[in-house]
């Protein structure tokens, strides 16, 4: 069973209104997001972009190959404002102060180039496989 929205599984909480997508078919991306849900104490439903409904989400398949998607409440976050976002949903302020410096203008452009170089070379990192190469 289920528990209701907002209460805790285990030592993670879900967020009922924002729903995380990913490259599933990708062992980096995959990877990554089981860390998350290991280490964040609130996390988002979590779906592979193969598996999710985009169009109710209000991606494109295109949008969901380059990207990771953190969508709240109908607005999509992607990319490192992805990041960012779930950041800032944490209860923690060191989670909270990461996120906020991902999206303060004067760190926002290296954040941004951060993630397209681990996106482009994602297939290269821990986890990753020639699946994960970027299509």
């Amino acid at each position: 069973m289920t528990p209701p929205a907002g209460r805790s599984i285990g030592r993670v909480t879900r967020i009922s209104t924002a729903t995380l997508v990913y490259d599933g078919d990708c062992g980096f991306c995959s990877t990554a997001v089981r860390w998350l849900e290991h280490h964040l104490p609130a996390m988002p439903a979590t779906e592979p972009s193969q598996w999710a409904d985009l169009h109710a989400l209000g991606l494109s398949a295109q949008e969901a190959q380059e990207r990771v998607w953190l969508v709240v409440n109908g607005r999509r976050h992607g990319g490192h404002h992805a990041v960012s976002v779930l950041l800032r949903r944490q209860p923690h302020g060191g989670w909270r102060l990461l996120g906020w410096l991902l999206a303060f203008p004067l760190f926002s452009p290296f954040a941004a180039a951060g993630y397209a170089l681990v996106a482009r070379y994602r297939h290269r990192l821990p986890g990753g496989t020639p699946t994960c190469r970027m299509r």
